[in-house]
């Protein structure tokens, strides 16, 4: 007479370890390598380039700060066309208010390309996406960046995650060179993959790793 009873506890208990596998939170330091260079994307190239400084957060499937094919948002403008944060972090906070988001995630300017600098923060089960975005610079509204990265493999956190980064345009701005005076998109259009010049074609810009803290770095090969 227990057997039924105890099969019908451990099937209520089934959801609630499965739940536990993944820990209450995991810390990660992002890597943002930019290439982008005179070498990697010769056309046009400025002789000021750099990057902003980062900026985005961690959050959930509700919460998307840009996303390819939608109008971008004032924070993301402010960002693509000027290296501006404010605004897109008070976006995020807004999300974290609401429920949706964690943290801010900011980072310092980047005065060169090529050029590497890091992030860290932290997820968890209730936020364990990350967006982060940053401006390529001098540009009309040009960035990079990833959108919605889920950390997670099943239930675990992912110890490394490499993205390689691609240009968009924000469509704010239709200057069509590094130097171009503002010329404001009127109105906007949705934010797009800049698939040509003056960038080459196929051609990363930078890429991101993600390291989940305490997790050695993979071997290189030999």
């Amino acid at each position: 007479p227990l057997r039924p009873l105890f099969l019908f506890l451990a099937l209520l208990l089934l959801p609630a370890l499965a739940a536990a596998e993944l820990p209450a939170w995991a810390s990660y330091t992002a890597t943002f390598d930019a290439t982008w260079s005179a070498t990697t994307h010769p056309q046009d190239f400025p002789a000021n380039a750099h990057w902003s400084g980062l900026i985005g957060g961690t959050h959930d499937d509700q919460a998307v700060f840009w996303a390819p094919g939608t109008l971008a948002t004032t924070g993301v403008r402010q960002m693509a066309e000027w290296g501006a944060t404010t605004v897109f972090t008070q976006e995020v906070d807004a999300q974290i208010i609401a429920g949706h988001a964690g943290e801010v995630v900011a980072g310092p300017v980047l005065w060169e390309s090529p050029g590497q600098t890091t992030v860290t923060f932290t997820v968890t089960p209730d936020h364990p996406l990350i967006t982060l975005c940053t401006m390529i610079a001098p540009s009309p509204d040009w960035f990079a960046g990833v959108n919605g990265l889920d950390l997670r493999d099943g239930d675990v956190w992912r110890d490394e995650v490499v993205v390689d980064l691609y240009p968009y345009d924000a469509g704010t701005d239709s200057g069509a060179s590094f130097a171009s005076p503002d010329l404001v998109t009127s109105p906007p259009v949705p934010v797009a993959a800049i698939a040509g010049a003056p960038f080459t074609p196929g051609v990363p810009v930078a890429t991101l790793t993600f390291r989940r803290d305490g997790v050695a770095a993979a071997p290189v090969p030999t």
